[in-house]
C-alpha cells in the first residue's frame, strides 16, 4: 500500500491525510476556503476574454428590428448605430431609417 503525504491544516496541528476516508471532515474551515480561493482564482485568470470578442451581435429578429422609424425614434440618431449601415449591437444590414429595442438616442 502507497503512503500518502501528510498535510496539515492552517488552523491546527491535526495531520490530514489526503485520500482519506475522512479528510473533508478533518480539513479546517480556513484551509478549505483558501483552497477554494486559490482554484477559483486560478480558473478566473485563465477565462479573461477580451471585449471585443466578449460582445456578439444579436439578430435583427431577437431585437424586434424593423425598417422603419418607430416615430421620432430611427437608426440615424441612435447611439449604436455605424453610418452608412450598421449597427454596434445588432447584426446584418442596417437601415438609417430604422428601429428597434436597443434604440438609445445619442447625447
Amino acid at each position: 500500500m502507497a503512503v500518502l503525504p501528510q498535510v496539515h491544516s492552517i488552523s491546527s496541528n491535526i495531520p490530514v491525510t489526503m485520500m482519506s476516508k475522512n479528510w473533508p471532515e478533518r480539513m479546517s474551515r480556513r484551509a478549505l476556503i483558501a483552497n477554494a480561493a486559490l482554484v477559483l482564482g486560478g480558473a478566473a485568470a485563465g477565462a479573461t476574454v477580451t471585449p471585443v470578442a466578449a460582445q456578439q451581435k444579436v439578430r435583427q429578429a431577437d431585437a424586434k428590428y424593423q425598417g422603419q422609424p418607430k416615430g421620432t425614434q430611427s437608426c440615424a440618431i441612435c447611439a449604436s448605430f455605424q453610418p452608412p449601415n450598421a449597427c454596434k449591437l445588432v447584426e446584418g444590414t442596417i437601415s438609417p431609417s430604422g428601429w428597434c429595442l436597443l434604440f438609445a438616442p445619442n447625447t
